[in-house]
């Protein structure tokens, strides 16, 4: 069967061509019962927008790329990665926009993103999980419309951004610690080029204070493994803790298989506490005792940052979402 045209649109709707393609671009000077007419034929003739062609009348390619700044194989480990695509994914389509994913943990990896984007195939770009100094904040300059997941380091003015108010979570975790009795609280941070890794562990010293000692801190870059490395170093430094604040969920689960090996009983001998509560957090044992930030809502918020700005929206302001405390039994 030969593919349906516009031109088969136009003739099955009664109305002209320019009337379908005014209607396929968006065009708010179309009346409503032209509009129904067209839509209503497109849906009966199966016509798809060819979007090579689309691409050449409204300047845009009808996608955004989601860019990684983290090794390949966090994407499968880490949970939260699969509710921002999922959301963002969806939020897209009810605009019929795509999105494609790119991954950028290496030179090599942000040279093909950067040549990409330039070579014009993409209406703007999601950064997640940028840190700070990565130049390929720097490169992308004003070619597209850029926003991120989570602040990125030195350009929060520059760069709009939605993301969980991090530093307010790790203040609701310590104190609740700090409210279960728990003197010698430990912490496990995230890598520190990363708002997540600075602004958590400034909540956990905003609580404690001087009691925050050195001593007591280790940093993880939020594997699984660097979680359960950092638990051990921890225990090797201060054998006397009783309970550990670790940012994230994923490293949490590495803490607690480094406490199970060094005989610790959680929580009786050591609390826990993660950061996310992602599915990890409920299928640990004991399930964690974690801060909830709504990650879902955070990707809705990026894409809708976006899209405001690919609609030409001059500036928009970053939104930051508040976290909640949820107790379980590993603290």
């Amino acid at each position: 069967m030969k593919r349906p045209t516009i031109h088969d649109v136009a003739a099955a709707a009664g109305v002209s061509r320019g009337t379908v393609s005014r209607v396929l671009n968006g065009d708010r000077y179309v009346s409503a019962a032209a509009r129904a007419a067209t839509e209503r034929a497109i849906a009966e003739t199966g016509y798809v927008v060819n979007r090579a062609a689309r691409s050449l009348v409204t300047q845009k390619t009808g996608s955004v790329v989601m860019v990684l700044s983290d090794p390949h194989e966090k994407l499968f480990e880490d949970p939260n990665y699969s509710v921002l695509i999922s959301t963002a994914v969806r939020r897209l389509a009810e605009r019929d926009v795509s999105l494609v994913m790119m991954m950028a943990g290496d030179d090599g990896d942000r040279q093909r993103v950067i040549r990409y984007i330039r070579g014009g195939h993409a209406d703007g770009v999601f950064l997640v999980s940028t840190h700070a100094g990565d130049p390929l904040a720097d490169a992308l300059g004003s070619d597209v419309p850029v926003v991120a997941q989570g602040a990125v380091i030195g350009k929060e003015n520059v760069i709009p951004y939605a993301a969980a108010d991090e530093r307010l979570g790790a203040r609701q975790m310590t104190s609740y610690l700090v409210e279960q009795g728990r003197r010698r609280i430990a912490m496990i941070t995230g890598p520190m080029d990363t708002p997540g890794g600075t602004q958590r562990l400034e909540g956990f010293a905003d609580v404690l204070g001087r009691k925050a000692s050195k001593k007591l801190i280790a940093h993880g870059d939020w594997s699984r493994a660097s979680g359960e490395r950092a638990m051990t170093e921890l225990l090797e430094r201060s054998p006397d803790l009783d309970a550990v604040f670790v940012a994230s969920d994923l490293m949490a689960a590495g803490a607690l298989a480094a406490l199970r090996t060094a005989g610790r009983r959680v929580p009786d001998d050591v609390a826990v506490g993660g950061f996310d509560d992602s599915s990890v957090a409920v299928s640990t044992h004991p399930p964690l005792t974690t801060i909830r930030q709504p990650l879902a809502r955070v990707a809705e918020e990026t894409v809708s940052l976006l899209l405001a700005l690919i609609d030409g929206a001059a500036r928009v302001e970053p939104v930051i979402l508040p976290t909640e405390l949820v107790i379980r039994e590993s603290a």
